[in-house]
């Protein structure tokens, strides 16, 4: 299998992460301690302590999301690369997803999500369980959406931009999936349909079930997707 990935993107955002948090801390010391010596400045110093304490929060999330290892693109690649280089893994391309596995069948897009848990899928209802340590964490890591909503969302939205940046504007066949990654996740789905999987399944439910792409087409979305993946 062959990868792409766009490391000006992740570079920036973990430069962003740690310079946030790094930023947040150092607010919410200032508010602490310039109070000791000037009490002119108590008043702003309930600024900085605000502004500290938001800055810090939105730099813990991006660096859940952007500096937390093993990093979404590696835990995939591992799962994938028994493929042969008919399939082609892109990471965080300028597309409404972060990673899009082009198959010769069809475009595959991948939701990751790196989180501890039980997920669960009863009656027509995508639950999470709600621990106390998930609830304490839930402003500085991502929500985790329902799949089948996230996936008839994703695959409208992406076979739109196919058919504005395709010379072709194919109807092109696009499969969305949810995908668990951490370890200590717990994953219970009473319907077999609903598009999500720990990522020890992910490379059996990966491939659509389509016939397979026409030579042009595969190229055209070959060279489409590069373009829209710096490397």
């Amino acid at each position: 299998m062959k990868t792409y990935i766009d490391r000006q993107k992740v570079n920036s955002r973990a430069v962003l992460a740690n310079a946030a948090s790094v930023g947040g801390l150092m607010l919410l010391l200032v508010s602490v301690v310039a109070p000791l010596f000037w009490q002119s400045i108590a008043s702003f110093a309930l600024v900085l302590l605000l502004l500290g304490g938001v800055t810090a929060m939105v730099g813990i999330y991006l660096a859940n999301r952007w500096v937390r290892r093993p990093r979404p693109e590696e835990s995939l690649d591992k799962a994938l690369k028994s493929f042969d280089d008919n399939y082609r893994l892109y990471h965080y391309p300028s597309l409404p997803c972060d990673h899009i596995l082009l198959t010769p069948s069809g475009v595959v897009a991948l939701e990751v999500v790196n989180l501890p848990g039980s997920f669960s899928y009863r009656d027509g209802r995508w639950k999470e369980a709600m621990t106390i340590g998930r609830a304490l964490r839930y402003m500085v890591e991502p929500r985790v959406a329902d799949p089948a909503a996230v996936a008839l969302a994703m695959t409208a939205e992406l076979q739109r931009w196919f058919k504005d940046h395709l010379d072709s504007r194919p109807d092109l066949p696009v499969k969305v999936l949810t995908v668990f990654t951490h370890p200590d996740v717990e994953l219970e789905i009473e319907d077999a349909s609903m598009p999500a999987y720990v990522i020890a399944k992910l490379r059996k439910h990966a491939v659509p079930q389509a016939g397979r792409l026409s030579p042009q087409l595969y190229e055209e979305l070959t060279a489409c997707l590069e373009r829209v993946t710096r490397s």
